[in-house]
């Protein structure tokens, strides 16, 4: 018998229906579920996993974070322990009965430990027994076919790197997270969370807040001037932009006359480049771009490619390898209604050539369709996501656009004004990435020396504005940039800091006072924490076990010295970081002052039943008191409701925010209620409430 070994069920099974050429029924080994077929008068098994069967942690003794050494966590040994008992022993005893067994794994490092993992627990009922992998970049017929028929070898190597990641996170994780709530206080769920590419991430979000908050805001002058010819109206601006003195815009509106002279006329095409294919970073990028967040887009895709619909969405490569049929997938394409005429149009101008990026890479191809997914069949977001995959292929394989844009310079009294129009002279891939528009600016017909009727003149004041907050594309982007984290985990490392509250907001990341506090004190007693470098470096590090060219053990072990010498200067540091901490944590509990004493203020609070609510501090001098939202983190916003004059709360979190009136019995509440659920509703669809991902943080134990 052959076992063949799947990350998850959902691919296991469209494995075993193609390998079988009929769909394959799920039956069971034991609890465990499995799909059994025959191939060529062949008895063979799909076994799947649910990713990581096997956890890596300390051993029990470290379990209590009270009674722990932090010296001695830095040092302790790591375990792998078997989390998924029924899978295990499904896996032994087929593994006993099994000739072969076939790691069919998602194909990166990730996946590599996976099958790893569930290959050492085969190995302990049959030690001795053939093992093979099989590499696919998409779960189709021709590409599990093609993997079956030629076999390599599991990469032991890959394997370690992805666990040498494992064990160092699970070192600097436990020891900063458990260093940052004992000496805060802060236990519990409600633990402080820091990682070595957590806390630099997060870094970078405070740094930026920090350059907005210290930001100076400067006043600047714009004129601009309203044109007639021949019955059209056309916008100008003066040709200085922006003037920082308000005399001199002044000056120019006092020579406002009724007619402008065209003095120039320049016109210049411009060639708008296709995009280049999809590789991780820019396709979450895009997705963020459609209202999606980085874990919910990830979710979809990686749901997509399961099904045979797209390619797997880890990926660092731009260039299509020669091997992909482009014009197979094509002929894929025609059969979704959707977008066969756009199909037709790329096939009807014959050679196919497609774009490429800078990032030619070995490893999987670049996210891309690979057969026609019915769109009945997927939910209404998984679909957003096929479609923006779709066509970003196809934009790929379209004609640049072009476009004719034009300058005009008009002279009012010796003033120059400036008219910019655009003429789209071919659309090309824009006319099937509706993401990236293009839009045209007619002017009129002008020549040099023609006279225009100025309509209006104005001044403008304005204000410079600080540096904009990352969204999460922007700071996607910059964690590739600073080599921080990987393809398949900068998705998550933002999860977390959703999930921790350390930041909110989808379109704009806002960090809070307590996200201050921790970057803060880690910037005092242990700056490398914060900074990429260090982050960088270990990525580089972990690279060479993959390579062959350093043990996981060396990488682990040395991680481990490091952690050491800056555990030693917060030690000795803790009482001004605990103190550091506690009042940032404090700060960030007030929502404003107490409306019923006007001397104290109001606080959030836990229950003992675990419910949040907000209570004056004079407690017991002062009882007012006000419920809250159970969900969302929740934040002042210095107003008062116009309807009863009680403070207004912001409620927000990864997908969502709005406003509301904390007193229950406010003539508003219902609107308050209203606005906040059609928020919820026009962010989260129910039937996608399973895909959109949530970043699980295990309890501590104290």
């Amino acid at each position: 018998m052959k076992m063949i070994i799947s990350e998850k069920a959902i691919a296991g099974r469209r494995i075993a229906s193609i390998l079988a050429g009929k769909e394959v029924p799920a039956t069971a080994s034991g609890k465990a579920i499995i799909f059994s077929f025959k191939r060529a008068e062949q008895d063979w098994v799909v076994v799947p996993l649910r990713g990581h069967i096997v956890d890596v942690d300390f051993p029990k003794k470290y379990s209590y974070w009270l009674g722990t050494d932090l010296k001695k966590l830095a040092t302790a040994e790591i375990e792998y322990l078997t989390k998924e008992k029924v899978i295990a022993s499904a896996l032994k005893s087929l593994g006993e009965k099994a000739d072969e067994v076939i790691i069919a794994t998602d194909a990166d490092r990730e996946g590599e430990s996976i099958g790893v993992e569930a290959l050492n627990i085969v190995k302990q009922s049959k030690p001795k027994i053939a093992v093979k992998r099989a590499y696919f970049s998409a779960i189709t017929q021709k590409d599990i076919e093609d993997a079956f028929a030629k076999l390599a070898k599991v990469d032991f190597n890959f394997a370690d790197s992805a666990d040498s990641r494992r064990e160092i996170d699970l070192l600097w994780g436990a020891v900063l997270t458990r260093f940052l709530s004992l000496v805060s206080g802060q236990l519990g769920k409600d633990f402080l969370s820091a990682g070595r590419v957590q806390t630099p991430v997060l870094a970078i979000l405070v740094k930026r807040e920090k350059e907005r908050n210290a930001f100076k805001s400067k006043k600047y002058w714009v004129v601009s001037a309203l044109f007639e010819k021949d019955s059209k109206n056309f916008e100008t601006e003066h040709k200085n932009g922006q003037m920082w003195d308000k005399e001199t815009a002044e000056k120019i509106m006092e020579k406002k006359s009724e007619r402008g002279i065209v003095k120039s006329i320049s016109r210049k095409k411009r060639v708008l480049a296709r995009p280049t294919p999809f590789n991780t970073t820019n396709f979450l990028r895009a997705a963020t771009a459609i209202g999606m967040s980085v874990g919910e887009a990830m979710n979809h895709a990686e749901f997509l490619y399961q099904q045979g619909y797209t390619s797997y969405p880890r990926t660092d490569n731009t260039h299509y390898p020669p091997t992909i049929d482009l014009k197979q997938i094509l002929d894929e394409m025609v059969k979704v209604n959707e977008f066969s005429h756009l199909v037709g149009e790329i096939l009807s101008r014959g050679k196919l050539v497609p774009s490429a990026g800078e990032k030619a890479s070995k490893d999987h191809p670049p996210i891309h369709p690979v057969s026609a997914a019915p769109k009945s069949k997927l939910s209404e977001r998984q679909w957003k996501i096929y479609e923006l995959i779709v066509r970003r292929f196809l934009a790929t394989l379209s004609e640049d656009a072009e476009t004719e844009n034009q300058s005009v310079e008009i002279h009012v009294n010796g003033e120059p004004f400036i008219a910019r129009g655009q003429l789209i002279l071919k659309a090309g891939w824009k006319d099937v990435y509706p993401y990236s528009k293009i839009t045209e600016v007619i002017l009129p017909e002008m020549l040099e020396g023609d006279e225009v009727k100025l309509l209006k003149m104005n001044l403008l004041e304005k204000e410079t504005v600080p540096p904009p907050r990352y969204s999460q594309s922007s700071l996607i982007k910059l964690m590739e940039d600073l080599n921080l984290g990987t393809k398949a985990t900068r998705h998550e490392i933002l999860q977390k800091l959703y999930a921790r509250h350390y930041i909110a907001g989808l379109k704009a990341m806002e960090p809070n006072q307590v996200a201050f506090a921790v970057i803060d004190s880690l910037d005092k007693y242990a700056k490398r924490v914060t900074e990429p470098k260090m982050t960088a470096e270990l990525e580089k590090e972990m690279d060479l076990v993959a390579a062959g060219k350093k043990s996981k053990k060396e990488v682990v072990d040395e991680s481990r010295d490091f952690l050491g010498i800056i555990l030693e200067d917060m030690l000795k540091n803790k009482n001004n970081v605990g103190s550091d901490l506690r009042k940032a944590l404090q700060a960030d509990s007030v929502i404003g002052t107490c409306d019923k004493c006007g001397k104290g203020q109001l606080r959030k609070l836990k229950s003992k039943n675990g419910k949040w609510f907000l209570a004056c501090n004079r407690y017991p001098d002062c009882m007012n008191t006000y419920p809250l939202p159970q969900k969302g983190k929740i934040v002042s916003t210095d107003k008062l409701c116009e309807q009863c004059g009680k403070p207004v709360i912001k409620v927000f979190g990864k997908r969502y925010r709005y406003e509301m009136c904390i007193f229950p019995q406010c003539p508003s509440k219902a609107d308050w209620k209203k606005a906040g659920e059609k928020k919820l509703e026009n962010t989260v669809k129910k039937k996608d409430s399973e895909a959109i991902s949530t970043a699980v943080i295990q309890k501590p134990k104290q």
